[in-house]
């Protein structure tokens, strides 16, 4: 394999963007493994009390990422994020108001491998969120796991990052100000193996929970479909009733994530690695569906406002596809 090196006239923004990147990409594949790492050699050498005392505070703070968790403006504007955003870029669309006395939940597709667009747009302040949306406040859910892992949760917390529990989209949709978006990554870690450059297929036929919390709550939906996530990554093929798919979903149903072999481009070359290459995301939020609250929704129910929201995500989806380069005769396909 040829290998191409990247030029050494990059300009220094591009360097700062590849290397904001590479930072992003270390947290979400190694900053747990690390962690641990950090803390077994802490609890095992003369420093032992700190990984005492974290054990400590980690039973008293153990609700905190269900119960909103622990953001920090400073992080959520530090500059990094900037250059990250910079990197692909990623641009954050609106297609209509949202009431900030009313709570949202925000159904994000794809999920992608790394969910760049959903990082970028709902945990740093440089796509313009605030002013898109005023008065809101995003919460990005995903799984609870990444909160059992010593000194990330807390590093994530400050982002905006909350558990995908029950509890915790709850107690974001509860409150009776209104002004909370809780966005959930609907199609989660099985939706993984099929993210490739040109995949429209999304896990969604059986993913109906966020429906039935939505009418707990009385949240209206709404659609929200990233261009371009699939797009950052190859993967090995794995079709569905290969050894490889059959292994991948097995492990996904033992420990509750997945592994997708998937490769980008590095550092200082273009030719393999594990950073996204630069392609546009460009996340569009649809218009909300209206939903009548109901403590006590029947399946029917909770089926007819489920189509009713593929209907809608299917729309926002032809609607824009061609503006992101998406040719006509392409639709989505839900799994």
């Amino acid at each position: 394999m040829k290998v191409e090196f990247a030029p050494l006239s990059i300009p220094w923004s591009r360097r700062a963007q590849t290397a904001a990147v590479s930072l992003w990409v270390f947290f979400y594949l190694a900053l747990a493994q690390c962690c641990c790492g950090i803390f077994i050699i802490l609890l095992l050498g003369d420093y032992w009390f700190i990984s005492v005392f974290y054990v400590f505070w980690l039973y008293l703070d153990w609700e905190t990422p269900q119960t909103g968790g622990r953001r920090s403006e400073w992080v959520r504007n530090c500059s990094v994020w900037k250059y990250f955003k910079e990197y692909f870029p990623i641009k954050l669309i609106k297609t209509s108001d949202l009431n900030p006395t009313r709570n949202y939940l925000f159904g994000f597709h794809p999920h992608g491998i790394l969910v760049a667009g959903a990082f970028g747009n709902f945990c740093t302040e440089y796509t313009g969120f605030k002013e898109l949306f005023p008065g809101m406040t995003s919460y990005l859910h995903i799984l609870s796991t990444w909160f059992i892992f010593p000194f990330v949760r807390e590093c994530i917390m400050y982002t905006g990052v909350v558990s995908a529990s029950k509890k915790s989209v709850s107690h974001v949709l509860s409150n009776k100000k209104g002004g909370n978006i809780a966005v959930i990554v609907i199609g989660g870690a099985r939706e993984t193996l099929d993210a490739r450059p040109g995949s429209l297929t999304l896990n969604i036929l059986n993913k109906k929970g966020f429906i039935k919390i939505a009418l707990e709550h009385g949240a209206q939906l709404v659609p929200v479909f990233s261009f371009g996530e699939n797009e950052l990554f190859k993967q090995i093929e794995n079709p569905k009733g290969s050894r490889l798919r059959a292994l991948q979903e097995s492990l996904q149903r033992l420990v509750g994530f997945t592994f997708p072999l998937f490769h980008g481009r590095g550092i200082f070359q273009y030719s393999f690695g594990l950073i996204p290459y630069r392609k546009p995301i460009n996340t569009v939020v649809g218009e909300p569906i209206a939903v009548k609250q109901n403590p006590n929704p029947t399946l029917e129910e909770i089926d007819q406002l489920h189509e009713k929201y593929l209907l809608e995500l299917q729309k926002l989806f032809d609607k824009n596809k061609e503006k992101y380069g998406i040719p006509e005769h392409k639709s989505l396909t839900f799994d």
